[in-house]
């Protein structure tokens, strides 16, 4: 139900954007708030409940927006925001009061004829959550669906009619219906209804005609839905009809078959015709018979279902009193039942009798008894038995008539069949006959039998069998009398057993005795002669159970030996084995039988080793199995390396290079947990192994393996014993991989311009080769593939002649690309050399290696390389260097050389030509190199400023003395500890301060220039000393007051440094004069006497490092404390001392007033940025805002 107390919305969200009137097909999500219920009826018919909270999808096939059916004191309202539309349900304002209105979760209306229903989205639809209560009710009949009547109050009590589903003649009504409402609005209204959305039944004609808006529809639309609630009032009118069904009647009642006629339900005439126009023709009406054989109030079960107004009910049962009534249908509704009508079946002739059955009989006669059939409510008066006397022929004749369930035959044959049948009668006639029966004749008394046979023997008892005698046929019941005899009794044969079994059981027998048997048979005819005679013996009885067993000598991993001595009481038989059983662990729930025989002792083999067993033993004899011995032997076997593991398998899909393994433990553990496994992997054809893994997982990743490879593993567990052995062996091929790397092609130059390479297939790696690849460059770096397919080989044309080129071949398969080959040279015919193509100057580091040239500067040399020119076949036998004025300098075939006997900072124009065999090539371009000028000397090294821990070396001139076009620059070097000179600065500037170093230390230094023409020579070492370094600042002494002339001034005393002693000197000053010294030594305080009453003093501390070599060196002064006059009230003087009390004088600091710190200043113009925006916020406030 709907909480009227807060707002509430049905939200429709249009997925695809269209105008309102487009009629494509659109999703739109019905969203059902929490406590609220939503209604669909499926394509099926079939009505679904959905709580929410939910989203429900919905599609429309013409793009409109479904109806909302409000509850009373709610309207709907459509509105559309940023293209989605929606439906808001909301609470009406006091002047709108629509009445009649269905609750939020009413079904929906049937669907329009002209306008479809929305229709669930299929592939969106959530799972039902439940059926709605009166769906419960709801059957379907083979014949036509109802609604029961129990299903009309479970929906009466919501307040709503029933559900109900309709079929093929509802929805043909339902076009019939539609059909008149057309016609009732003269034709125009067909359009007007077709733009309607689906209106529906539930809603009265109470609403009021201002509420327009209500779903988006104007006032003729609402017109329609009263012409559909007007129908829905004819549908309750024509249940009501149905119900006014009269009670059948019955006519031609017979034993099993009854004719039932009713007639149609009637309505008076003062009633409407609505009804009766929807429901006119008699052949629309369908009518329910139902038949109770338990009473008027008892069960009814349907015997006929169809149109017409009498119906023949057959398979009742005779002489049986039934109730009837019928129900009329229509238009899937169904009205009340009729009164019930009573009627009684007639009587008839008994039903079959069941054939006869064969009570006694002898060679000559047979007497037939049989059971009496149902009567069908009349008496049987007499039975009529047939036979066929025996001839087989299939014709009957009569041979008893009467009340008598048997008869004697007599006069009868030996060992004959007769067939016989049975028929009774009554009142009413004779029934039909039974079944055939076949029965036979005794023959003549039998022979005599085999005599008796010994099946089984026990202590106390003998089992006996014989066979019938082979002359007496099966049908002749024959009997037999077994005679015992005990040997030394005197009592000759006693009957032990009389009846028709072939086997029987003699008990109460004494043990290991022997005994006489025979055995006669006789039927009714006589008793044959006994059979001959046979004697059987009892069996002894079972021995005692033997002594516990012991174990003899060491008990093995996997046996032990075991001994037991004989039982007390054999049994009166002796003993013919010995059974040892065996059971794994402690518990003893099963056993196993290990040993069987005529010893005393056994060696229990077999065994698993760590596990505890137990033994026991038990004897048997002739007279049967003793009991097992009365204690159990429990032993515990060592344990030894585990057993084979199963042999490890592949995980997943092998890699190329490597495969995931997997492996269970072994099946014997050896006794000992297992700690470790151990794999092994081999080649195929390899014996030889190695180990991949070691450890206690149970599986492991092997990498390291070859494409397309077959491998062997093998796996080895190990516990506290030690390794086990290995297991089988597991082969596993590696994935494919890449193909391996081709062999280098083969060339063959068909011309100066052109070359055939050829190449072979390398190994596949598991995979086919689908594709070669070549690739072909002048040089090795820089060759680009001109060829793919599956070819073996390819033609290049188009090349240089007496060139050399690079090729390599690459092969690939589905795995991947594989390696290309090594690089072939290929050269083209012989020509002259072509020009040198580059040309450079050598660097520095490159004349360096292997060592410098003699004689060699970078003022008058240039070292120049080039790149060797294609020689197109020649060898180069030498080199003509071009330097334009000079004369032309011929090498021999090197690539680099130095030219001597230049002039510094000049440039040259210069020129390579190559020769070979077939002459001289073509000049290379002219490059242009210069020579550099004469590096610079090392300039003078000074020390200007220095202190304990730093030097400022300077050297040179400034740099606004320097030339420009120098670019000079300078690198100072340092001796550290071990006597390398180590770089610290190296750049143009001509300063340089050493930092970090130790207080009266030498340190050598030495400094070079450099610049584009070179380095230049190393300056002589020079070197330098740090001071001593003075004493650190002593804290502020502290003075205090002890007379009004005198003082005791402390301070805080040093350190000694480096093994030097530490003095201090005090300064004193009275008023504005100057410091005086006051005291000098080694104490950290001093007695200040006759001082002068009101003067201020101000005192002073400094350190003094006694050198013991060197002059002594003073440290600053400490901060200066004043001792201010005595006076009455004690303040802080300056702001840097504490009040004292007494005698205790007020100290400061030097400095009068003590400037705000950071936190301060911060915190004060915060304060001042607060106060002005509270004033500016006032202002607006009063003059803007106001």
């Amino acid at each position: 139900m709907l909480n009227p107390n807060y707002y509430f919305s049905l939200l429709f969200q249009l997925l695809v954007h269209l105008p309102i009137l487009c009629v494509s097909p659109q999703v739109i999500l019905v969203q059902v708030n929490p406590g609220e219920a939503f209604t669909i009826r499926r394509e099926d018919g079939q009505f679904q409940c959905i709580t929410g909270p939910a989203q429900v999808p919905m599609m429309s096939p013409n793009g409109s927006v479904p109806p909302i059916y409000v509850p009373p004191g709610y309207i709907s309202q459509i509105i559309e925001e940023n293209g989605v539309r929606r439906v808001l349900v909301l609470p009406q304002q006091p002047e709108f009061h629509p009445g009649g209105h269905s609750p939020l979760h009413h079904p929906p209306p049937p669907p329009h004829a002209h306008l479809p229903a929305f229709i669930p989205h299929p592939a969106m639809m959530p799972p039902p959550p439940h059926l709605y209560p009166g769906m419960a009710g709801v059957q379907t009949h083979k014949c036509c669906p109802y609604v029961p009547s129990g299903s009309t109050d479970s929906h009466s009590q919501h307040g709503r009619p029933p559900f109900v589903h309709r079929d093929d003649r509802t929805s043909k009504t339902y076009e019939r219906l539609q059909k008149k409402l057309k016609e009732r609005h003269g034709g125009g209204g067909g359009g007007q209804v077709k733009e309607s959305p689906p209106l529906s039944p539930h809603k009265t004609c109470s609403s009021p005609p201002t509420a327009d808006i209500h779903n988006g529809v104007g006032g003729k639309g609402l017109e329609v839905e009263q012409e559909l609630l007007k129908l829905d009032e004819e549908a309750r009118a024509l249940q009501a009809l149905l119900s006014t069904i009269t009670k059948p009647v019955v006519s031609d009642v017979q034993a099993k078959v009854v004719v039932v006629s009713w007639s149609a339900p009637s309505r008076p005439e003062s009633d409407g015709s609505s009804v009766q126009d929807s429901c006119s023709p008699p052949e629309t009406f369908g009518y329910e018979v139902s038949v109770s054989l338990s009473g008027k109030d008892g069960k009814y079960n349907v015997m006929y279902c169809g149109d017409e107004i009498s119906a023949t009910l057959e398979d009742l049962r005779p002489a049986t009193e039934y109730h009837i009534r019928v129900q009329a249908m229509c238009n899937c509704l169904q009205g009340s039942p009729s009164e019930a009508v009573s009627f009684t079946t007639l009587s008839c002739e008994p039903d079959p009798p069941n054939a006869p059955r064969k009570a006694s009989g002898t060679k000559n006669t047979l007497v037939l008894q049989w059971k009496a059939p149902c009567d069908n409510g009349s008496k049987i008066q007499n039975y009529i038995l047939q036979w066929d006397e025996g001839k087989g022929t299939g014709i009957y004749e009569q041979c008893y008539y009467g009340l008598q369930k048997q008869y004697r035959v007599t006069k009868l044959s030996p060992a004959s069949r007769y067939s016989f049948r049975l028929a009774a009668k009554n009142d009413m006639g004779v029934s039909e006959f039974s079944e055939v029966v076949d029965l036979f004749t005794s023959c003549s008394v039998p022979l005599p039998p085999f005599p008796p046979e010994l099946e089984k023997a026990g202590v106390t008892w003998l089992c006996l069998k014989w066979q019938r005698p082979t002359s007496s046929p099966k049908e002749d019941d024959i009997f037999y009398i077994l005679e015992m005899e005990e040997e030394g009794s005197g009592y000759g044969f006693q009957p032990s057993y009389d009846g028709d079994e072939l086997s029987c059981t003699v008990r109460n027998l004494h043990r290991s005795t022997k005994y006489k048997f025979r055995v006669a048979a006789y039927n009714s005819e006589g008793k044959s002669n006994p059979s001959q005679l046979v004697e059987f013996i009892t069996i002894p009885d079972r021995p005692s159970s033997p002594c516990r067993p012991v174990i003899r000598g060491r008990v093995l991993p996997n046996s032990f030996k075991m001994a037991w001595e004989p039982p007390k009481d054999n049994g009166g038989a002796e003993v013919t084995k010995y059974v040892v059983e065996l059971s794994e662990g402690l518990s003893g729930l099963s056993w196993e039988l290990v040993y069987s025989g005529p010893a005393m002792e056994h060696v229990c083999e077999g065994l698993k080793p760590g596990c505890s067993y137990q033994t026991r033993v038990y004897c048997m004899s002739e007279g049967g199995q003793s009991p097992v011995s009365h204690s159990t032997l429990q032993v515990q076997t060592p344990a030894v390396p585990p057993g084979p593991c199963q042999p490890p398998r592949l995980v997943g899909k092998p890699k190329a290079r490597e495969v995931q393994l997997r492996w269970g433990p072994p099946q014997v553990d050896g006794g000992s947990p297992v700690a470790c496994y151990s794999v092994e992997v081999s080649g195929l054809q390899s014996e030889e192994s190695r180990e991949v893994y070691q450890g206690p997982e149970l599986d492991c990743s092997v990498g390291g393996l070859m494409p397309g490879k077959t491998y062997s593993f093998r796996l080895k567990a190990a516990n506290k014993a030690g390794f086990g052995p290995l297991s089988e062996r597991c082969e596993v091929t590696t994935g494919p991989g890449a193909p391996e790397q081709c062999r280098a092609p083969s060339t063959t130059c068909k011309s100066p311009s052109c070359v055939v390479v050829t190449w072979e297939a390398p190994a596949c790696n598991g995979a086919p080769v689908t594709e070669f690849r070549l690739e072909w460059g002048a040089a090795e770096g820089s060759m680009q593939v001109c060829y793919s397919g599956p070819g073996l080989s390819h033609e290049m044309k188009g090349l240089l002649p007496a060139t050399n080129y690079f090729c390599r071949a690459q092969a690939v398969n589905v795995a991947g690309v594989g390696p290309f080959s090594e690089a072939m040279l290929c050269q083209t015919p012989c020509s002259v050399p072509a020009a040198v193509s580059n040309v450079y100057a050598l660097k520095e580091s490159e004349l360096q290696r292997p060592r410098p040239p003699p004689l060699y500067s970078p003022s008058t040399c240039l070292g120049i390389c080039w790149d060797p020119p294609c020689d197109h076949g020649s060898e180069i036998t030498s080199y003509l260097i071009d330097l334009g004025e000079r004369q032309p300098i011929a090498i021999g075939p090197v690539s680099q050389h130095i030219i001597q006997h230049l002039q510094p900072d000049t440039s040259y124009r210069i020129r390579i030509q190559a020769l070979n065999s077939l002459g001289a090539g073509p000049f290379s371009h002219t490059f242009k190199l210069k020579t550099k000028p004469l590096p610079p000397q090392p300039p003078r090294l000074e020390c200007t400023a220095f202190s304990h821990q730093t030097l400022r070396l300077k050297w040179g001139d400034g740099p606004a003395k320097a030339a420009t076009s120098d670019a000079l620059q300078y690198q100072l070097q340092m001796e550290d500890k071990s006597g390398r000179f180590i770089s610290l600065y190296k750049g143009p500037c001509h300063t340089h301060k050493v930092q970090r170093l130790n207080e009266s230390t030498s340190y050598m230094f030495r400094i070079q220039a450099f610049n584009e023409a070179g380095e230049g020579p190393f300056s002589n070492v020079y070197t330098f000393t740090t001071p001593r370094s003075p004493p650190a600042p002593v804290k502020a002494p502290k003075v205090e007051r002890l007379e009004d002339n005198s003082c005791e001034v402390t301070w805080e005393a040093l350190p000694p440094m480096k093994g030097d002693p530490i003095t201090y000197t005090l300064q004193c000053m009275m008023g504005n004069s100057e410091f005086k010294q006051a005291y000098k030594g080694s104490s950290t305080s001093f007695h200040v006497q006759n001082m002068q009453p009101n003067s201020d003093y101000r005192f002073r501390v400094c350190a003094i490092r006694q050198c013991q070599d060197a002059p002594e060196l003073s440290g600053p002064y400490s901060p200066t404390m004043t001792l201010s006059p005595q006076r009455n009230d004690t303040a802080a003087v300056g702001g840097g001392g504490a009040a004292g009390s007494g005698s205790r004088a007020s100290a400061e600091s030097g400095r009068a007033r003590r400037s705000l710190t950071d936190e301060q200043c911060a915190f004060l113009l915060l304060m001042v940025f607060a106060v002005i925006a509270i004033l500016i916020a006032f202002v607006i406030q009063y003059f803007v805002i106001k």
